[in-house]
């Protein structure tokens, strides 16, 4: 390739790295795989390699990781947190050992799995876990400390430990827990993680910890980062020694002489890796002497003395034989695609979700093809491409008719999603009745979806108004339901009766209403009587309701079959009891406060309490409705922007005056 043309590519390559890097690190997002990435990364190394002038500073070959956000106070790493070198098959293996021997004579290597979740640094002071934070960009990462101590496995106090102690982890969701997600989300009709990795993530970064400890996360510590009051020469006594304080380790960690052992130990682990039960995506080879690795030193983004080696997603060719229509809580219709059972990372695979009419249109498919078929994050089964038409297809026709109740389906704009509207479908029932008694709506205790199954199918319960007139008797007739937990169970449903207002408006599933969306409607109207009269206008003067939240509102309770189940719901004594607003104004009242950067004092969560505590508003962004912007120390854009719109801007201390 010539200069002109590597330049080119090169800044090609470059465009699209920093977009997907974003999405990966930032928006926990991605849009292609990993091995995708990596792929595009090594091409660019290789450009940069053979024209050194087109690699800058700030090239994706030399970044580490993503940027720290503003959600959570950034930490400065004393020791970086460094990513790995890739390699892609066994000959760069052997380069990388070649390396090394020229440096090191007989290196001895450790070979462990390389967890696919998030990289964070866990601090101990005198066996006290007193911070935790991400990897960031290896310098700079977040303050995750409150999310971190709501993982079980990971320790919080360290017996017989050192006087200091920085260990390095991956934060990682079993495939279990993902299963169960992924599930839950789509009951709920959710945008599903897409793999692992990203509910990892996703779940490690949340403002509120309370929904952390809901998705249990899980760690592995792999590294010492520093420690004071211990010393090692060997990576694996290191890990020895983190097992036996109590953190959790790989199940495995094996040394080795020889390179072609190490690669017969990565390709033992690629055997295996489906039924590991927790996402990896590689093996690690590390140099084992911790000394030599100082003669051998890093690059600006990786150590020379290891190496990771990741494993290629496995996909196979198999022919699509029907599709599938299932019908969602909101009515969404989604293509669900069964193909002749194939093997597929340690399981047999003959269904996966074809997403909407826009995803089959897009890629062609058609019942009879050969369409090429992985597991995204080596979990859930998708469609990549179609690699054939079969003899004679017809390009598919997507239904016009509800498969479950006959009724017309609809195309709303701006939407993939093809949907029933009719609100007495059956195929949504039952989803409907799983949200409705959900821990967040109506929090009914021992009503889940296997119980809800069996009311319906027995024909017990036709509508959420019929949970309220089950009787012990009921529950008694169903499978493997005794005398007591019938009594609980109808407790549970008498108790649900006083529930606060907001959970019963949750709970009605109205679509883009949210559980906060649904306390701001009762805290503004105040009863369901108000409610069910609000015009759009009414609904659109609400603080950060637009018009899509209001026109959905609207249209439910347009619908008198809407109207009916509430008043049903009342004759059956649900409460639905009045939110009363409270005439005395707090120091606060009626102001909108965004907070940015590290404050002296408070932690930012502590902050926006006491603001919403005196009758302010917190949000977390910046706009012309914002009265006041907290900045502490490193405000980001948000600080920028608030200048540039001329918004009040505090300090700590001036908010400590106001409140």
């Amino acid at each position: 390739m010539d200069f002109e043309k590597a330049k080119a590519e090169a800044r090609r390559l470059t465009d699209e790295l920093n977009y997907h890097n974003n999405l990966y690190y930032n928006e926990d997002s991605p849009e292609i795989s990993d091995f995708e990435y990596d792929k595009m990364l090594r091409q660019l190394e290789i450009i940069e390699e053979e024209y050194p002038q087109l690699s800058s500073a700030d090239s994706p070959t030399r970044r580490v990781g993503g940027s720290a956000g503003e959600k959570f106070s950034p930490v400065t790493h004393t020791v970086q947190m460094a990513s790995l070198h890739d390699s892609f098959s066994h000959s760069e293996l052997r380069d990388f050992d070649r390396k090394v021997r020229e440096v090191i004579s007989d290196p001895q290597y450790v070979v462990e799995p390389k967890f696919d979740g998030l990289s964070v640094s866990c601090e101990y002071e005198n066996g006290v876990l007193v911070r935790g934070s991400t990897r960031g960009d290896g310098i700079t990462g977040e303050d995750v400390t409150d999310n971190l101590v709501t993982i079980k496995s990971l320790p919080k106090r360290l017996n017989n430990a050192p006087e200091f102690l920085e260990v390095r982890g991956e934060v990682y969701m079993s495939d279990e827990n993902f299963l169960s997600l992924l599930k839950y989300q789509e009951e709920h009709e959710e945008k599903p993680f897409k793999n692992p990795r990203n509910a990892a993530a996703g779940s490690l970064r949340q403002k509120d910890s309370k929904i952390t400890k809901q998705r249990k996360l899980d760690i592995f510590v792999f590294n010492i980062q520093q420690v004071r009051g211990a010393d090692f020469t060997s990576h694996k006594e290191s890990i020895d020694y983190l097992g036996s304080l109590g953190f959790p380790i790989a199940p495995f960690y094996n040394r080795f002489d020889d390179i072609e052992e190490v690669i017969e130990e990565i390709e033992r682990i690629n055997n295996i890796r489906g039924s590991l039960g927790f996402p990896i995506d590689g093996a690690v080879v590390k140099l084992d002497n911790i000394p030599d690795r100082t003669l051998l030193g890093s690059t600006a983004k990786f150590p020379k003395w290891a190496e990771a080696y990741k494993y290629p997603p496995e996909e196979k060719a198999t022919k699509l034989l029907d599709i599938e229509i299932n019908v969602g809580r909101t009515g969404a219709l989604t293509p669900v695609g069964i193909f002749e059972p194939v093997n597929l990372s340690g399981t047999t695979v003959s269904r996966a979700v074809l997403h909407n009419e826009d995803f089959i249109k897009e890629k062609d498919i058609r019942i009879g093809d050969i369409v090429i078929i992985r597991k995204a994050g080596e979990i859930i089964p998708e469609v990549v491409s179609l690699k054939e038409h079969g003899a004679n297809t017809l390009p598919y026709i997507f239904p016009t008719e509800c498969p479950s109740c006959g009724s017309t389906v609809v195309k709303e704009s701006g939407e993939a999603a093809i949907r029933c509207i009719n609100t007495q479908c059956p195929a949504q029932l039952l989803r409907h009745l799983i949200h409705f008694v959900s821990r967040d709506a109506m929090d009914i205790e021992g009503l889940g979806p296997a119980v809800l199954e069996q009311l319906v199918e027995s024909r017990l319960v036709k509508s959420p108004v019929d949970i309220y007139k089950l009787s012990k008797d009921d529950i008694l007739t169903l499978e493997r339901k005794a005398e007591k937990s019938a009594v609980n169970l109808i407790s549970s449903i008498e108790k649900s009766k006083s529930n606060e207002l907001y959970r019963l408006i949750f709970a009605l599933g109205i679509r883009h209403i949210g559980q906060k969306a649904a306390k701001i409607l009762c805290e503004h109207f105040g009863t369901i009587e108000n409610i069910i009269s609000a015009t759009v206008d009414d609904y659109t003067q609400i603080d950060g309701f637009g018009s899509t939240m209001a026109e959905s509102m609207v249209k439910y309770f347009s619908h008198t079959d809407s109207i009916n189940l509430i008043d049903e719901l009342k004759s059956c004594g649900v409460k639905m009891p009045e939110v009363k607003k409270t005439n005395t104004k707090t120091s606060l009242s009626g102001l909108t406060f965004v907070l940015t950067g590290t404050l002296p004092t408070l932690k930012r969560s502590e902050a926006a309490k006491m603001i919403e505590e005196a009758g302010g508003k917190t949000s977390s962004s910046v706009s012309k409705k914002t009265n006041y912007v907290v900045a502490g120390e490193a405000a980001g854009s948000k600080l920028t922007k608030a200048q540039s719109l001329g918004i009040n801007i505090i300090t700590e201390e001036e908010l400590l005056s106001m409140l």
